[in-house]
């Protein structure tokens, strides 16, 4: 582990993100919203993959596979969520937390935080790039991080698409909530999946090196984000007033997922 290499990393990884925050805070002056900062949140880790494969020095395969791995999703993520909210105004979550506040203090909040959360996630993606070759056990590792990985894109991508559907379907008997398809078996497919290919993220990290095994800290903050923070939690404050929601929730998995109870 070249932990010499690891500092020059971080250093890229943290400039690169100052970088796109900044870009951000501009694009957010020009539509009059905060929440474009959703729109760059899988993009913020593309920037640190790109770092990480630029200017690692650990195995090179690994860099590569990783890099690849988190701009599927992290591009993905982003152009969904742009997608969702172009023709939106401000997000009533950031109305509510923001709405009061002096507009270049609410500003360095919202995307100095993110650009923290992103740093701070990110790190098996850093450590992974100064680490060696993959090697013995490293295998099982690698390979049970790369079925986390698809386990949980899937989950996101497959939960967005018939969430997707769903919106768009016209019957007179469609139910007032999603229970359908991987939203019968948790209420946050999507947020459950983004959960879980960041754990793989830190499989293969680990995969290169045990010396790793701190970065469980950026999947830990994930995990605690989407399960308890702004992610699951704060949308069901909102879902509970939905009619049939609370039924949904007593037969329905919260996060991790489980058959539906009958």
């Amino acid at each position: 582990m070249d932990w010499s290499n690891f500092a020059l990393v971080a250093l890229m990884s943290a400039l690169g993100l100052i970088f796109l925050q900044f870009l951000t805070w501009v694009w957010s002056q020009r539509a009059g919203k905060l929440s474009v900062a959703d729109s760059v949140w899988g993009a913020g880790f593309v920037v640190v993959g790109l770092m990480s494969l630029l200017f690692g020095s650990g195995d090179g395969q690994r860099r590569l596979l990783l890099f690849v791995l988190v701009a599927l999703w992290g591009l993905r993520l982003s152009w969904h969520i742009y997608v969702r909210s172009r023709d939106k105004g401000e997000d009533p979550r950031y109305a509510e937390l923001y709405g009061d506040m002096n507009p270049k203090a609410a500003a360095l909040r919202v995307f100095g935080f993110q650009g923290l959360l992103q740093f701070g996630v990110s790190l098996p993606l850093q450590g992974s790039a100064a680490a060696g070759a993959t090697t013995g056990f490293g295998w099982v590792l690698l390979v049970l991080g790369v079925i986390a990985y698809a386990i949980g894109l899937t989950f996101e991508v497959v939960g967005d698409a018939q969430l997707k559907a769903y919106m768009k379907k016209k019957d007179a008997n469609k139910s007032n909530v999603m229970d359908e398809g991987l939203w019968a078996w948790t209420r946050h497919p999507n947020y459950f999946g983004d959960a879980c290919l960041w754990w793989g993220f830190f499989l293969i990290a680990l995969s290169g090196s045990w010396a790793l095994w701190w970065t469980l800290v950026g999947p830990a903050i994930m995990t605690f984000l989407l399960r308890n923070g702004s992610g699951a939690k704060t949308l069901e404050k909102s879902m509970k007033e939905r009619p049939g929601y609370r039924e949904y929730m007593q037969r329905t998995a919260y996060f991790f997922p489980r058959p539906p109870k009958k």
